[in-house]
């Protein structure tokens, strides 16, 4: 439905299948096979809707089904959110990293890699904060894509 949230969906699903474990049997191939059985009407006919093995493993699952049900305008209104990201003036550093990680996890699909969400994030701080992790990590904060 639209006013579901795909995410939520997932995460649920794999909070159930965590409760399940099969000797031998790895995490991904039990949420991979029981998948459909979470779902309903036009999802699962979507999910149906793939030939043969086409959807192999369980990344593969959770990639598809994101792109396909995580809304454009909610994936665009994340990003930007996370993108102009900043450090409320009585906000701690531990609370700042909390806020920013909660922003990410909102929005699964933003496509930010691991360095840029520190530069990102290191870029938001207050001067005090970057001087606190500027200590911290010997003046190297900033990483570089490979």
């Amino acid at each position: 439905m639209p006013h579901e949230d795909p995410y939520a969906h997932l995460a649920t699903y794999i909070e159930i299948c965590n409760t399940v474990r099969i000797v031998g049997v790895l995490e991904g191939a039990i949420r991979l096979s029981l998948f459909s059985f979470s779902l309903s009407g036009e999802a699962k006919r979507w999910l149906h809707s793939f030939k043969g093995n086409s959807l192999k493993t369980w990344d593969k699952v959770v990639q598809k089904i994101l792109k396909k049900y995580f809304a454009k305008t909610k994936t665009a209104e994340g990003k930007a959110a996370i993108s102009s990201f900043h450090q409320f003036p009585d906000e701690s550093l531990s609370e700042a990293l909390e806020r920013f990680c909660s922003l990410l996890r909102k929005t699964p699909t933003h496509g930010f890699s691991k360095s840029i969400q520190l530069n990102i994030f290191i870029d938001g701080l207050k001067p005090q904060s970057k001087q606190l992790l500027d200590a911290s990590t010997w003046g190297k904060n900033k990483i570089e894509d490979p």
